[in-house]
């Protein structure tokens, strides 16, 4: 029997790993796994569509659905869900002592429509009360200068957004030009080691632990994309591909949990897993779109205010209608 060869580029992720060692498969699927970072993998794929299946940034994911882009369509499977209230930097040296203290501030983010600064953005206006045009934007590479915008934005009045060319978001925070930096991506100098640079919110933990237990969002990054034209031709893989990852991540949450041996290269790694599975549930990194329906449904409704999305959009119109629903045998 000749199987459907399909391309797929993704980072590298142990929920992934069964999947693209082969250990688990596709049915009826020959998938050959190419490894990117996920911002060439993200770059490759919105641009030019090289490959058939792909990771891909949510934000630009709901931005392509909301302007009814017909390139592609996406499978209930998040690589990366990652809570943000950790992803704010200031100087060692700031005056501001918490998230509160933003309003009227200046704040760089990378691009408006990276995933992170969008859930970030939608927690200071929906949790903390701080409206968008409380706060002036400057958008610049993390590291380097010159990053711009991929998606095209409708950006809502009144919204104060200020590309920056020949500064990064570094150099703009520790020169003083803006008060804070809100990226996925820390600052060079943070990574480093270097105390010049800290986090505007030290026990995030706490507070991203209290925003799930009053929201039940658990912010998802990355979604995986398939072209639209390879799906309408053969729609029977969204199911098959879907299945096959479920069954990787299942595998991979076994091996979190498992004490007889440990898989992961820390120190009560299975004591970290139970622990998450006490606060999300025993699906602790759940796929499929019930499940995730009050993440989904936040995020769209940040991204329509934010002029990412450029109508409101369904969670529905997100998958295949044939992945709405999880069948029992």
């Amino acid at each position: 029997m000749t199987k459907l060869r399909l391309n797929f580029a993704a980072s590298e992720y142990d929920h992934f790993r069964d999947l693209v060692d082969g250990t688990v498969s596709a049915e009826g699927i020959d998938l050959n796994c190419l490894r990117f970072s996920v911002e060439e993998t993200f770059a490759r794929f919105v641009n030019f569509q090289e490959w058939e299946v792909s990771e891909m940034s949510f934000g630009k994911f709901v931005s392509f659905i909301s302007q009814d882009n017909g390139k592609v369509i996406g499978l209930p499977v998040f690589p990366s869900r990652v809570f943000r209230q950790s992803s704010i930097y200031v100087k060692a040296d700031s005056p501001l002592n918490g998230p509160e203290d933003l309003a009227g501030k200046k704040i760089g983010i990378p691009e408006w429509a990276q995933t992170a600064s969008i859930y970030t953005r939608g927690w200071l206006v929906d949790q903390l009360g701080i409206p968008l045009t409380d706060i002036e934007w400057f958008q610049s590479g993390v590291n380097q200068a010159g990053r711009e915008e991929k998606v095209k934005l409708k950006l809502p009045k009144g919204v104060s957004l200020t590309p920056v060319s020949d500064k990064s978001l570094t150099e703009l925070l520790l020169k003083g030009d803006v008060d804070a930096v809100a990226t996925a991506h820390p600052p060079q100098p943070f990574e480093d080691g270097d105390p010049s640079i800290k986090r505007l919110i030290p026990n995030y933990r706490d507070v991203e632990e209290a925003y799930f237990k009053e929201t039940n969002i658990f912010p998802i990054m990355h979604i995986i994309a398939l072209r639209r034209d390879v799906y309408e031709a053969n729609p029977w893989i969204a199911m098959n591909l879907y299945k096959a990852f479920a069954a990787s991540k299942e595998n991979s949450v076994t091996r979190a949990l498992e004490i007889t041996a440990t898989r992961f290269p820390f120190a009560w790694c299975y004591e970290a897993a139970e622990r998450t599975k006490d606060l999300f549930g025993d699906d602790f990194f759940p796929y499929g779109l019930e499940p995730n329906r009050p993440t989904l449904e936040a995020f769209l409704k940040y991204s329509y205010d934010q002029g990412i999305c450029h109508r409101k959009v369904t969670p529905e119109e997100l998958f295949p209608e044939e992945l709405g629903k999880v069948f029992k045998v």
